[in-house]
């Protein structure tokens, strides 16, 4: 048990004593004044009814706080539970939301991938071609230059040198 409610039932066995011990007492007729008019009653049992209406009323008012606390955690838990199923929802389409974007910038990067690849083959291609090109050239020239040393040569145009 808690302290408090220890500390209660505590109280109420020590009223609850003191009246059985004095029972003769608290049942002696005495005159009572009501203010507007003047009765004869036991004045301890009009004390242990108005104690005994109190406790009662006391016991209702803490009941009626303990319902009224547990109908607002109830309410309270039922709202955070809607706001925590909403947050996951926006959780989840912020991943959503987030693995789109990554989609669609993969793909921009795949693209452009392909892009930059498919202008350095080009480029490539560009370059082989204009390296065949040159070598042709060169070849032709060499050619030309075999084919006018032999004119000469034949002609007799050109001598081998003497030693001398």
């Amino acid at each position: 048990m808690k302290a408090g409610t220890l500390f209660l039932v505590l109280i109420v066995v020590a009223i609850t004593a003191f009246a059985v011990l004095n029972w003769g007492v608290l049942t002696t007729q005495t005159t009572l004044s009501l203010g507007v008019a003047v009765v004869q009653a036991p004045l301890g049992l009009v004390m242990l009814g108005l104690l005994a209406f109190l406790t009662a009323l006391f016991l209702v008012f803490v009941i009626y706080l303990q319902t009224s606390v547990l109908l607002e955690t109830r309410r309270h838990a039922r709202e955070l539970q809607s706001h925590r199923e909403l947050a996951d929802q926006a959780e989840a389409s912020r991943f959503t939301e987030l693995r789109g974007f990554l989609d669609t910038e993969l793909k921009r990067q795949a693209d452009l991938n392909a892009e930059s690849k498919a202008t350095v083959l080009a480029r490539v291609e560009q370059l082989e071609s204009d390296l065949r090109t040159s070598i042709e050239e060169s070849g032709n020239t060499l050619s030309a230059y075999f084919g006018e040393l032999e004119d000469r040569l034949e002609k007799g145009e050109l001598r081998p040198r003497q030693p001398t």
